[in-house]
């Protein structure tokens, strides 16, 4: 399988406070300035598709520790959905140009700080970090996130006739997104932690590999009922070892950001890992969380009547792009 072309660099999970930078992960030459795609002429880059990939290669890397077919298989299936979604918004961006259409400043700021909030923990470094590693200026970001917007606007405008969100499938929708669209920043999770380093210094013959086997193999223990706290007692080499990696009230913001994604969605109980680093593997069990502050229906109405009105025209909405996309000169490039 041709992989995709990029440097990865991220957030270590050995020290959950910290966030020490991994060493970067060298997937073959780079090549930052390539071409993903054309669209009528335009060009779909490599750097804005690996930008929009890292967050999700950083998930899978974590998950998958030996990479193998099932990595390969969803790191292609993302990369593919988004060249095919950069497309999309180039043939939508030319649609609104041609109409003359115009977007508020002050959305695509909001839109960008919302961003910094849900991928960076609102953390402005982590954020520059990751435009200077993709080699994107602030400006190129924000364009970026403008085109983005142009989209959903345009979708919005073009189906305008369809009929509008009643009251009770406006707070049906709200119901069901609430949570993704709280304030991360306030989550806060208490959960149960083995930390298997990939040097072990207290073991000078334990080699990663072999550090990797034995993480597999207390991930198994325990998924037959083994007692996590003695694991982690007898297996961990962190400060929370001897408590039997117990931590409490954890903010989300003291996380990596890959990290905290993996852990917050599955149910409470769940057995996670063992999620590797450069430095080493993890292993949690989430006791109990608690979400951000939610916002109040009136503050998010518009936001949710615009998805349920996506809702309603999207067999509509596609079947226009369908024909936009067969009027178009497009090349994807492998």
């Amino acid at each position: 399988m041709k992989q995709a072309v990029f440097y990865i660099l991220f957030l270590s999970l050995s020290s959950l406070h910290a966030q020490p930078m991994a060493a970067p992960i060298n997937r073959g030459p780079q090549e930052v300035d390539g071409i993903a795609a054309t669209v009528n002429g335009t060009v779909v880059t490599k750097k804005e598709v690996s930008f929009l990939l890292s967050p999700i290669i950083g998930q899978l890397m974590a998950q998958f520790p030996r990479r193998g077919p099932e990595f390969e298989k969803k790191l292609k299936e993302s990369h593919d959905k988004i060249v095919d979604e950069l497309i999309d918004r180039e043939l939508i961006l030319h649609e609104f140009k041609t109409q003359g259409g115009k977007l508020r400043s002050q959305a695509i700021d909001e839109e960008i700080e919302r961003q910094k909030r849900e991928q960076f923990n609102g953390n402005e470094a982590r954020y520059r970090e990751e435009l200077q590693k993709a080699r994107l200026t602030q400006e190129g970001y924000r364009q970026m996130t403008e085109r983005k917007l142009i989209v959903q606007a345009m979708r919005a405008s073009k189906f305008s006739d369809a009929a509008p969100p009643l009251p009770f499938e406006i707070q049906k929708e709200y119901d069901t997104v609430k949570l993704s669209i709280r304030d991360t920043n306030g989550d806060k999770m208490t959960f149960l932690k083995i930390y298997i380093p990939a040097v072990d210094d207290q073991n000078a013959g334990a080699t990663p590999d072999a550090q990797l086997s034995l993480a597999e193999d207390i991930v198994k223990q325990l998924k037959a009922g083994g007692n996590f706290e003695e694991l982690a007692k007898k297996h961990s080499r962190d400060a929370f070892a001897a408590q039997g990696g117990k931590q409490v009230d954890v903010p989300r913001t003291d996380l990596a950001p890959e990290f905290a994604a993996l852990i917050m969605d599955p149910p409470e109980g769940t057995i996670i890992g063992p999620l590797m680093d450069s430095k080493g593997l993890t292993i949690v069990k989430v006791i109990s969380k608690s979400y951000g502050p939610v916002p109040p229906l009136s503050q998010v109405r518009e936001q949710i009547e615009q998805r349920v009105s996506r809702q309603k025209t999207a067999e509509r909405y596609e079947r226009w792009m369908k024909t936009v996309r067969s009027k178009a000169m497009i090349s994807k490039k492998k």
